[in-house]
């Protein structure tokens, strides 16, 4: 039976609130200004307002918009998809996230008789911005986690069915660390075992969403070399909304 508890209302758009107010704080601060300023300046000071404020006050909106859609509509988070979409049984599974946790307590409604195991990854060296950290700080009532370093995962060669890594592995900033987590992954997986990463990727939908933001994200390539070069085969790729992509990855014989 699936014990899965339901999403609040607005979930997941308060979070991205709560994660990034003061980006949000500085636009409406930004906006109020301007606001107070419009009577007392000329058409060319109105016109340079204009035209720095539109596209912020666009992404704003668009970014809001785009986050409740996919974390509150869209049945992303429900994850019951994901035993459709792998190609063998999962008796074992590792989650491995950055901080912030919204999943391991599905995966284990979904795979309730599978052995399941919790990594967190976060490393204050590595993931240095302010959002982490204060997803960190919000970060209650989650599955109980073991810290680990993102390149040497605490489990032996061959130790799991199926490995999830869910807006998590994009906090590695830098390539080779993207290379090096999903290398120890391939090296835990079982073969034939399969790896879900679940991402925003750096595209135009995502520009029209977050503006500057989606530059935080990768692209489909990227995704595709980084496990190549880690060992790893694609085995699978999809769509889940116009904004994120799931790729799933399996171990190579």
């Amino acid at each position: 039976m699936n014990t899965m508890a339901a999403r609040r209302p607005f979930q997941g758009v308060l979070q991205i609130v709560a994660f990034n107010w003061q980006m949000y704080a500085t636009a409406a601060a930004a906006l109020g200004a301007a606001c107070v300023a419009w009577p007392l300046v000329g058409r060319p000071e109105r016109t340079a307002m204009m035209a720095g404020l539109a596209p912020a006050l666009f992404w704003m909106a668009a970014s809001l918009v785009v986050s409740h859609y996919v974390y509150d509509r869209s049945p992303l988070y429900q994850m019951d998809w994901l035993a459709r979409v792998l190609a063998i049984p999962v008796h074992s599974w590792i989650n491995i996230h950055s901080g912030w946790d919204e999943s391991s307590l599905r995966l284990q409604a979904i795979f309730p008789d599978a052995a399941g195991k919790v990594v967190d990854i976060f490393d204050p060296r590595v993931m240095t911005e302010p959002s982490i950290r204060r997803a960190r700080r919000l970060n209650h009532g989650a599955a109980v986690a073991r810290p680990a370093r993102f390149d040497a995962l605490p489990f032996g060669d061959s130790s799991f069915d199926a490995a999830f890594c869910i807006f998590a592995a994009h906090e590695l900033r830098h390539a080779s660390e993207r290379v090096a987590l999903l290398r120890d992954i391939a090296r835990v997986l079982r073969e034939p075992g399969e790896c879900v990463v679940v991402e925003h990727v750096r595209d135009w939908r995502n520009f029209l969403a977050f503006g500057p933001g989606f530059l935080h994200f990768f692209s489909r390539g990227s995704w595709r070399r980084t496990a190549s070069e880690a060992g790893l085969i694609l085995a699978n790729e999809f769509a889940f909304t116009p904004f994120v992509r799931v790729f799933i990855f399996r171990r190579k014989p």
